[in-house]
């Protein structure tokens, strides 16, 4: 991955997080929390990893919103990064954690 491409998705990140944070007003979004953004090498498109607090209800609640609110956060983050074409956006719920928490769960049955 080229040094360009890690800053943009740095970047992006930072912009997202700090749109989700201050300028969405949605109550149904709840605590969520950016993870990751990869974008593809000719940064056409960036998949933004996303992990909620609370239950699987809230979860698919927040996943809507923020697939609502897509072009809204993509044209905020446009006014803040110059660059000639802005990748489309893709949320993507993060199951990393839990994932992580499944195998040690595992591990500490297998310890016993």
């Amino acid at each position: 991955m080229s040094l360009k491409t890690e800053r943009m998705e740095m970047t992006i990140q930072r912009e997202i997080s700090r749109i989700l944070q201050f300028e969405l007003k949605n109550p149904n979004l709840g605590f969520c929390t950016i993870t990751d953004v990869r974008c593809t090498n000719d940064l056409s498109q960036a998949k933004v990893y996303v992990t909620f607090l609370g239950k699987q209800g809230r979860n698919d609640a927040g996943m809507r919103v923020l697939n609502q609110s897509k072009g809204f956060i993509r044209s905020q983050v446009a006014k803040k990064i110059k660059i000639r074409k802005m990748p489309e956006l893709i949320f993507v719920q993060d199951t990393s954690l839990e994932q992580g928490n499944k195998i040690e769960n595992i591990l500490k049955e297998i310890e016993k």
